[in-house]
């Protein structure tokens, strides 16, 4: 079997595939009595790597596999495509996703001891419904509390490949800054995430005053969320490399 057809074969599954796909996945679209050469998948995915540098998307590589996203510099005219209600996230929402992403594993309790103020319930299940966060173990102290750390579907939401990849505390300004990738694919936005969208609005400031309060129903308004208004903005979709 000759380079370019495997490179076309490699191509078409990327494109095909609603979610991103790994090496094993790779080299198993080709039958054990017919197996890609060593080395030619990888080679496959340099060359249409390369042959995106004039193209409207890119290929990269995050925590789950290889997959095609839109670039920036179009991601506005094509987020068209998605017309959902967008969705902005209480501020302390996202201060607790930060808190868990930059010092995880961490306990509720530890994350209420940075915040000052106590982590509503309704918070922490949000983000365990949409599988950004999942519990890793216990804290061997009294009562056992349970820590947090987030998984893959969070590094794959806002394009990251691992949790080196996020920018370092020192330079995130703005939580929103994690803007979560335009997946080129024809699959519905996963039930409970912000469909993408173009506006250019980013995600409420982890640390800003007047916070805003989600539009999403499963982030309703509570005391503990530091009196978040209403709002009916969301995070916009782009190519980002922390």
């Amino acid at each position: 079997m000759d380079q370019a057809l495997i490179t076309r074969i490699v191509e078409a599954a990327l494109l095909a595939a609603n979610q991103p796909l790994t090496l094993a996945q790779l080299h198993g679209l080709f039958p054990e009595e017919q197996p890609a050469p060593p080395g030619s998948v990888e080679s496959a995915l340099d060359h249409l790597r390369s042959a995106c540098v004039d193209r409207g998307v890119n290929l990269v590589e995050v925590a789950s596999g290889f997959r095609y996203q839109v670039k920036e510099d179009v991601h506005a005219w094509v987020a068209r495509l998605w017309t959902e209600r967008k969705t902005r996230y209480t501020r302390a929402t996202l201060e607790t996703l930060a808190l868990i992403a930059y010092r995880q594993p961490i306990t509720r309790g530890e994350i209420e001891q940075v915040r000052g103020v106590a982590v509503n319930s309704h918070t922490i299940q949000a983000l365990e419904e949409r599988e950004w966060i999942r519990v890793v173990g216990h804290r061997d102290v009294p009562g056992r509390p349970a820590l947090f750390g987030t998984t893959r579907t969070f590094l794959d939401y806002f394009g990251l490949k691992r949790l080196e990849d996020l920018p370092p505390l020192s330079e995130l300004k703005d939580i929103g800054e994690l803007e979560p990738q335009l997946f080129l694919d024809n699959a519905p936005v996963p039930a409970g995430l912000p469909a993408p969208d173009g506006s250019g609005d980013s995600a409420a400031a982890a640390g800003d005053d007047g916070a805003q309060r989600s539009s999403d129903p499963e982030f309703p308004h509570h005391e503990n969320d530091e009196g978040a208004a209403s709002s009916t903005h969301g995070q916009a979709s782009s190519e980002q490399n922390p």
